[in-house]
């Protein structure tokens, strides 16, 4: 199923520290994905679900693939603005669209997409993603928990 996207997209934002540069003072590439892992952290928080919380429910969110394109440097003391839009959501996986910006000007940085997929903590196991969060990140209402 494709998901809904209402209101504004989700955006988080960070500033750029030393330990995220190089000896040039340019942010070291890998540093994006963190940026981007930050963000989609953060939209899950933002939909009232913790990623501990989560974890202690034996379900965890891993990484199955990424892909990035870099466009331009950050540098040290950048703010920059990281987005996280679920771009598909399937039974056991959603699909990210994220976005690097710089504050100031709005430069694209870097984007990305990151196919993230729902496990059982114990097994590692593919899982159904529960429906309420199907539903919170479809956009749709709460509905109750309808199990594995």
């Amino acid at each position: 199923m494709r998901a809904q996207h209402g209101g504004q997209p989700f955006e988080h934002r960070l500033r750029v520290y030393y330990e995220d540069t190089d000896a040039g003072g340019i942010v070291y590439y890998v540093n994006y994905l963190k940026f981007m892992e930050r963000a989609r952290t953060e939209r899950l928080r933002a939909l009232g679900f913790a990623q501990s919380q989560l974890a202690g429910e034996n379900l965890l969110f891993v990484v199955h693939s990424a892909e990035a394109r870099y466009h331009a440097p950050a540098r040290l003391d950048d703010e920059l603005i990281v987005s996280a839009e679920v771009e598909e959501l399937n039974r056991a996986s959603l699909r990210f669209r994220q976005q690097v910006r710089r504050a100031t000007d709005g430069a694209l940085l870097c984007e990305g997409r990151f196919l993230v997929a729902c496990v059982r903590g114990d097994t590692l196991k593919p899982r159904a993603i529960p429906e309420v969060l199907r539903a919170a990140f479809a956009g749709t209402p709460d509905t109750q928990l309808a199990g594995d």
